[in-house]
């Protein structure tokens, strides 16, 4: 049975609900396996804060390659969301097979240059001697996996598309749980260290990639055509690039100044990065969960415009924005009273320097958590919308910021790394307002376009 879902009728406020709930939790699971690698890193691994630092050294690089992954996706997802509410399945199956063969093509790309420059980017940031070997033995074995990553994201982007959120929270807890066991059986029962948390990762999420992909085959041969839709079109891959490439610029941008950060906190030592890879999952795990969820809002947009309904577009937004307050409250909550305790369980020694600087991360960035919430829901409803302009400006203003405070708190004023976590408020403040005030001013409006 079909579980498409037409997001252009019922109360806005509840189909946004009932679709993005499934997202929520499959971003939930999603990030629970990634907390889990690094915990089984810390906690079974031989020197598990050396193994923990690895990944932390790693994880900057291997989130600009989801970067592009997630950008090309979002491409995807908003001209079939558009193609999806205007019922015109010819071209949506024409922007479908379009996609992929981009991104098959694309993801061999990457994963060649990946794998030639993944030791002079290592070395490019500084990474700690004690550490070297490690990172870029996880992330060699992670570029392999590529391919994988880029067909996962972009099935899922399309099926949400669909208005189907159910298949990619049971594909991801199916990975998620089948990552998390790799993990155990490859570092207690074989014995290999950070190279069995890379390969169970790859063999997890090609599985996953695989099975998303059978799936979603089957999905399109059930939608009736009027003519038969071409295989690949040039005017199509043109107008999903009109928005994977913002999106792909935004994300890998982010990413970009990420490792300049990265770069930083390295010279600060493995005890640093260590308490930083920690920190900064948590601090992830929140930031997908709100992305996810404006995600699911964008969806909405797209399908929306392209039904012609705008006016159910704004009770949308307030929806979202009411869930993602919610979320970013508790999570602030959370943080703030338990945050030494989480650090913790990632850590092999507790009472360890590296926590102290995890929880300094935590203490400063999570009370605004509610700036990058309102970001994030207008970003959301530009990118529905086709008002990619306006995505890019909010989130360069982020970046710029927050890389060259970063810089001067921590060098030019001597702030150390207290410096460098207040760079991610002061970019969130910013770009927030900026992004409200494109909102509220309904110049978004100007830019909307049908696919």
């Amino acid at each position: 049975m079909s579980r498409n879902t037409d997001l252009t009728v019922g109360s806005p406020s509840k189909v946004l609900l009932k679709f993005s709930l499934p997202l929520l939790i499959s971003v939930a699971f999603q990030q629970f396996y990634n907390i889990a690698d690094s915990i089984i890193a810390g906690k079974l691994i031989e020197n598990g804060e050396n193994a923990l630092a690895a990944i932390g050294a790693s994880y900057p690089v291997t989130m600009l390659f989801i970067a592009v992954a997630t950008g090309v996706s979002a491409g995807c997802s908003v001209v079939a969301s558009n193609l999806f509410g205007s019922h015109n399945f010819t071209k949506l199956k024409t922007s479908i097979t379009t996609s992929f063969i981009f991104v098959g093509i694309l993801s061999l790309i990457l994963t060649v240059t990946g794998a030639i420059a993944c030791e002079p980017i290592i070395t490019a940031l500084n990474t700690p001697q004690n550490i070297y070997s490690d990172s870029c033995i996880y992330l060699n074995i992670y570029i392999l996996g590529l391919p994988f990553l880029f067909f996962y994201n972009v099935s899922n982007g399309i099926f949400a598309s669909f208005g189907d959120s159910k298949t990619p929270l049971y594909l991801l807890i199916m990975s998620s749980v089948g990552n998390i066991i790799l993990d155990i059986v490859t570092v207690v029962c074989f014995k290999m260290g950070i190279s069995g948390i890379a390969w169970s990762t790859f063999v997890a999420q090609g599985f996953s990639a695989v099975l998303a992909f059978i799936l979603l085959i089957v999905r399109l041969h059930r939608l009736e055509c009027s003519e038969k839709p071409a295989l690949f079109s040039g005017n199509m891959l043109k107008k999903i690039l009109s928005v994977a490439i913002p999106s792909v610029l935004q994300q890998s941008f982010v990413s970009v100044g990420n490792l300049f950060i990265q770069g930083i906190i390295n010279d600060f030592g493995s005890s640093a990065i260590a308490g930083y890879s920690a920190a900064i999952k948590l601090n992830t795990f929140l930031v997908t969960c709100i992305a996810t969820m404006s995600n699911g809002l964008s969806g909405f947009t797209a399908q929306n415009i392209g039904a012609g309904k705008h006016d159910r577009i704004p009770k949308g937004f307030k929806s979202s924005v009411i869930i993602s307050l919610l979320i970013s409250t508790c999570t602030t909550l959370l943080y703030l009273l338990l945050g030494n305790e989480l650090i913790g369980v990632f850590m092999e020694s507790p009472d360890g320097k590296a926590i102290s600087i995890g929880y300094d991360f935590l203490l400063i960035v999570s009370p605004f958590y509610f700036t990058v919430t309102t970001k994030l829901n207008c970003d959301a409803i530009f990118k529905g919308s086709g008002a990619m302009t306006l995505f890019m400006i909010t989130t360069f203003s982020d970046l710029v910021l927050r890389v060259a405070l970063a810089f001067i708190f921590s060098g030019t004023l001597g702030m150390g790394l207290i410096g460098v976590w207040w760079s991610w408020p002061i970019g969130w403040g910013v770009s927030a307002a900026i992004s409200a005030i494109f909102y509220i001013s309904g110049v978004w409006k100007k830019h909307i376009k049908s696919f």
